[in-house]
């Protein structure tokens, strides 16, 4: 296996998705920190990426035009756990019944190879498989355009999706050239933040009136604090809000607040926010380092797990978090006022 793995991370051996796999269970546990985690799925996706086109181009020759594999959710974000879902798409130059067909089944190859690596299905189809997510520079633009002007739940939750896209592989600059036109739309029509404050501001508290923490009551999660939806949802959405505002390019919330922490509107608010996501992280990680969890565990922190010191940590976080849904919501709507 050592020999296998020196060719992996050197890029010079193709491994098929079974041998990814194996990489994967054998060396994952073993990174220490979120950045070393993430570094890792972005050398395991890319591993599944190069076996999906040697597949596709032995059945279909090589690309018939440039194009670009991106990914989104917390793998663009650079946040992902160490069980993490698929949430990926595809952009390429040209569009005629050529490219249509081979970029579908590159499509179709990299969620199932993924899959066979060990990411699972995303349950909302947020795949290369999925022609909403598998398109053509032009008919990109058309869509973002559809969902810009629409404003529908289902579409200002695409964008927001889309606007954590990170590319992975190809040409970087589809993904930003793709997101200039948000950021153009925004300053045009800035009270479309308001729809996206609507669509992210709803999280489940966790920490209560007399500073209790709030554990789930039911289920077989119960005596755990869901993560996910109390600790990095309020985080994720609020600084993801701000950067929007701002047309910030990068997409990891710690880059994010680092971009905004520059303009000295947010220096002030944000000043703790860094801190207290980068240990929200590691809390996570440190907590969920055994392979044998599923995707929905590894969300959960149980309670009776941790020590006086960490509660009061995560209580403090937390609260933090909540505030800034608060500030972030302020900014919004006194956006809208003036």
């Amino acid at each position: 296996m050592g020999d296998i793995l020196n060719a992996f991370t050197q890029g010079c051996v193709f491994m098929p998705y079974t041998e990814i796999k194996k990489w994967r269970n054998n060396e994952i546990e073993k990174q220490e920190t979120s950045d070393e985690l993430n570094a890792f799925h972005d050398s395991l996706m890319k591993k599944v990426f190069e076996a999906a086109l040697k597949k596709v181009n032995e059945q279909s020759g090589l690309p018939p035009c440039q194009y670009a594999w991106f990914v989104m959710g917390s793998a663009g974000r650079y946040e992902q756990a160490i069980i993490s879902d698929q949430d990926h798409g595809l952009i390429y130059e040209e569009e005629n019944e050529e490219t249509n067909r081979y970029f579908k089944k590159l499509g179709k190859e990299l969620a199932f190879g993924l899959h066979e690596a060990g990411y699972p299905y995303c349950d909302g189809n947020v795949m290369s498989s999925n022609p909403v997510w598998c398109r053509s520079k032009q008919s990109w633009k058309k869509q973002l355009a559809g969902w810009l002007k629409e404003e529908s739940f289902e579409s200002i939750r695409f964008l927001l999706i889309f606007y954590d896209a990170r590319t992975l592989v190809g040409e970087a600059e589809y993904v930003l050239h793709l997101k200039q036109h948000i950021h153009d739309f925004i300053n045009q029509k800035p009270d479309l933040l308001e729809r996206f404050l609507e669509n992210t501001m709803h999280v489940k508290k966790a920490v209560g009136f007399f500073h209790q923490l709030l554990p789930e009551t039911h289920g077989s999660h119960a005596g755990s604090i869901d993560l996910k939806q109390s600790g990095f949802f309020p985080y994720v959405n609020a600084v993801r809000l701000l950067a929007m505002k701002e047309s910030v390019e990068v997409t990891s919330t710690l880059s994010r607040i680092d971009e905004l922490s520059r303009n000295s509107t947010y220096v002030q608010e944000l000043k703790s926010c860094k801190e207290d996501f980068d240990k929200l992280l590691h809390y996570r990680l440190m907590h969920h380092k055994k392979m044998t969890e599923n995707y929905e565990d590894i969300h959960y922190l149980d309670v009776k797990e941790l020590s006086k010191y960490e509660k009061k940590d995560l209580k403090h976080i937390l609260k933090n978090g909540e505030k800034l849904q608060d500030y972030t919501q302020s900014v919004i709507k006194g956006m809208m006022r003036r």
